[in-house]
C-alpha cells in the first residue's frame, strides 16, 4: 500500500499555511511552529484548549534516502531531494488529519475534545499522550489504573 501524498508536489511552506489557514477557518485563535531538519511542531489555541502536533521528519542520513532501492548510493543532491519529498508527504498528511478532525467535529460525529485529546497541553507544558501513554502501559503491566492526569506535581 502505498503512502498518502507520497508524489506530492505541494512545498512543506504550502501546506503548513494551509494547516494555518483550516485552523483558522474553524476558529482557531492563536498559531505558532517551529521547525528544524527532525522535526516540526504547531500549536494552536482553540475552544478554550492550547494544543500541539509534534512530526517527527525522516533523518536526512536514513538509506531511504542517501541509497535507491537497489542499493545504489544517489548523489548529495538526489538524497536531499528524496529527504525533501518524504517531508512533503509527512506534511500533508498532517493537514489531512487536521483537516478531518475539524470536519468531523463541524459535523457533529464527534466533539473537539474527543477529537483533540491527545495533542492537548497539560499543565507542565507536556501534551496529554506524553502523560497518558505511560500511565496507560502500567496500568497493563500491574492491572492498576493510574491517578487520573498523573500526579497533579
Amino acid at each position: 500500500m502505498s503512502r498518502y501524498a507520497e508524489k506530492t508536489s505541494v512545498s512543506v511552506e504550502k501546506s503548513r499555511a494551509e494547516v494555518e489557514r483550516i485552523l483558522h477557518r474553524y476558529g482557531c485563535d492563536d498559531f505558532a511552529y517551529r521547525t528544524n531538519r527532525k522535526g516540526a511542531t504547531i500549536a494552536f489555541s482553540m475552544c478554550e484548549r492550547m494544543m500541539r502536533f509534534d512530526i517527527k521528519l525522516p533523518d536526512p542520513n536514513d538509506t531511504d534516502f542517501t541509497a535507491t532501492p537497489t542499493g545504489r548510493d544517489r548523489s548529495d543532491a538526489q538524497a536531499y531531494k528524496a529527504w525533501e519529498q518524504a517531508c512533503r508527504q509527512r506534511w500533508r498528511a498532517l493537514a489531512l488529519i487536521i483537516k478531518a478532525k475539524l470536519e468531523a467535529v463541524e459535523s457533529g460525529i464527534t466533539s473537539f475534545d474527543i477529537e483533540f485529546m491527545a495533542h492537548t497541553i497539560v499543565p507542565g507544558g507536556k501534551v496529554f499522550h506524553e502523560v497518558a501513554l505511560p500511565q496507560i502501559a502500567a496500568a497493563y503491566e500491574t492491572g492498576k489504573l493510574p491517578p487520573l492526569l498523573g500526579s497533579g506535581r
